[in-house]
C-alpha cells in the first residue's frame, strides 16, 4: 500500500519539515526548558508545537516566518503548562487539606536537578522565581538573544513593556544573586 501523505502538502514538504526540525529542535527545547524548568515537559511542548505547525509549513516557509511561529508556539504552550501546573498544584493542596503538606510539593526530577547544578543553578532558580512575564522577557531577550522588537512581537506587547519587564527582571535577579544595582 502506498505511503499516506498529509492532504495539504506535497511529498517534498517532508524533507523541508525534517530540515526545519533538525535546525531548530535543540534551540526550541532549550527555550522551553528555560521557561518551564522541566526537560520532559520542554520536549513535549516543542514536539506539540512542531506537530501543530505541520499544516502551516508551506505558508510559513514562503513568508520566512517559520522560526518566529515556532518560538511563539513554544512560549504560548509554556504559559499554558504553567497555568495547568498551578491548577494541579492548587487542587492537590486542597485535596490534601493544606498548603504545607510535603506529599503535595512539586519536586524537581534528578535530571532537572543535575542540569540546574551544571548550568548555574542559582541563576536558574532565581529566574524561575520571577513573575511569568518578566521570566519570559528575560529568557527571550538574553538567553535567546532576540531584539526588543522581536520579543514584543512574539509576546504581543509593546517594546516599552519589554524594556520595563527586562529592567525589573534583571534588577530582581541582581538582588537575589547579591549583585549591585
Amino acid at each position: 500500500m502506498a505511503e499516506r501523505r498529509h492532504r495539504s502538502l506535497p511529498a517534498a514538504s517532508d524533507d523541508a519539515f525534517a530540515d526545519l526540525y533538525a535546525a531548530h529542535w535543540a534551540g526550541l527545547v532549550r527555550l522551553a526548558w528555560l521557561l518551564v524548568h522541566d526537560q520532559a515537559r520542554a520536549q513535549d511542548v516543542v514536539q506539540d508545537v512542531f506537530v501543530a505547525s505541520w499544516d502551516r509549513l508551506a505558508e510559513l516557509r514562503e513568508r520566512g516566518t517559520a522560526l518566529a511561529y515556532l518560538r511563539r508556539g513554544v512560549v504560548n504552550r509554556c504559559t499554558s503548562a504553567h497555568r495547568r501546573r498551578g491548577t494541579e498544584d492548587r487542587w492537590l493542596r486542597t485535596a490534601a487539606g493544606g498548603e504545607d503538606d510535603p506529599a503535595t510539593r512539586t519536586v524537581p526530577s534528578a535530571e532537572d536537578l543535575a542540569v540546574l547544578r551544571e548550568e548555574g543553578g542559582a541563576l536558574l532558580l532565581a529566574l524561575a522565581r520571577l513573575p511569568r512575564r518578566q521570566h519570559e522577557v528575560v529568557v527571550l531577550r538574553y538567553a535567546s538573544d532576540l531584539s526588543e522588537a522581536q520579543v514584543a512581537e512574539l509576546l504581543g506587547i509593546s517594546a516599552g513593556a519589554v524594556k520595563s519587564h527586562a529592567h525589573r527582571g534583571l534588577a530582581a535577579l541582581r538582588d537575589v544573586l547579591g549583585g549591585t544595582r
